[in-house]
């Protein structure tokens, strides 16, 4: 019981402190942006300008992490339901690598959430099974069916395309080229840069400034409703991929556009930027 309630101790400090840097991070944006609360209010009205860049997540966004889930679920001893329990641990402690300020790259983060899993659930697992049931099928995954297809008419629309990745540079380097989808980005920039993952407001921020944009021209699509929470208060326009399983986080404003798949969110947005 001790031990429990330590946990969850330390898990209430965790999370106070995330939030803490992400008010933080809010309220460093709102003094340093002038217009982050025109772009906000326009965002609330849910008007769409035609953006110059659109950023693309890419894992689940684009790539089906299907062949990740069984390998992980394999790796644990054939237990499915700890395969979102491993996701959102890693997910959990790259952000309190965020607080902290230790970076360790997002694969990394997989592995170690990997092991602490198969300890807390004591299933027999090495380092080296955890690094590869994590790292191979990561590096090797197919786009949704759908995506091919959208980036193409996206490409034709004019469009300039951008990944926006927690993934390491060699990572998504690797991953684009596998999916064979690197001809249809114009670049590709990940949080090795910076050393800080998303949806920190500074990655937003840098991504801009890298494009050399202002952020209601930036238009971030993904399926992670905690990835458009972030983009969303940092003035970007954001467009939710829905894909089975996933849901848009009540307590944030509302995406943009929303659609189960690309090419729903590609029509809806040739219907309101064509007007």
């Amino acid at each position: 019981m001790k031990t429990y309630y330590k946990r969850f101790m330390l898990g209430l400090t965790i999370t106070f402190s995330l939030l803490q840097s992400i008010n933080y991070a809010v309220a460093e944006t709102n003094t340093t942006n002038a217009k982050s609360s025109e772009v906000v209010e326009v965002n609330k009205a849910n008007k769409i300008i035609k953006p110059k860049i659109i950023f693309f997540d890419v894992n689940e966004t684009l790539l089906d992490l299907g062949n990740v889930a069984k390998s992980v679920s394999a790796a644990l001893g054939g237990r499915d339901e700890l395969v979102p329990y491993w996701f959102t641990t890693m997910l959990h402690y790259s952000l309190v690598g965020n607080v902290t300020g230790q970076y360790n790259s997002f694969g990394e983060i997989g592995i170690a959430s990997l092991e602490m899993i198969a300890e807390q659930k004591n299933i027999t697992l090495t380092h080296e099974q955890a690094k590869t049931a994590v790292l191979t099928p990561f590096r090797d995954l197919a786009p949704h069916t759908e995506v091919v297809e959208g980036l193409k008419r996206l490409r034709a629309l004019g469009y300039t395309l951008i990944t926006l990745t927690n993934s390491s540079d060699a990572g998504i380097a690797a991953q684009l080229k596998n999916a064979q989808l690197a001809e249809y980005f114009d670049g590709s920039l990940t949080v090795q840069t910076l050393q800080i993952f998303k949806p920190d407001l500074r990655v937003y921020q840098w991504a801009q400034q890298t494009m050399n944009i202002k952020p209601e021209e930036a238009m971030l699509v993904a399926a992670h409703a905690w990835d458009i929470a972030g983009a969303e208060r940092a003035g970007w326009q954001t467009a939710f991929i829905m894909r089975p399983g996933k849901a848009p986080y009540p307590l944030a404003e509302k995406p943009n556009l929303i659609g189960t798949n690309l090419l729903e969110v590609i029509d809806e947005l040739e219907a309101i930027t064509s007007k």
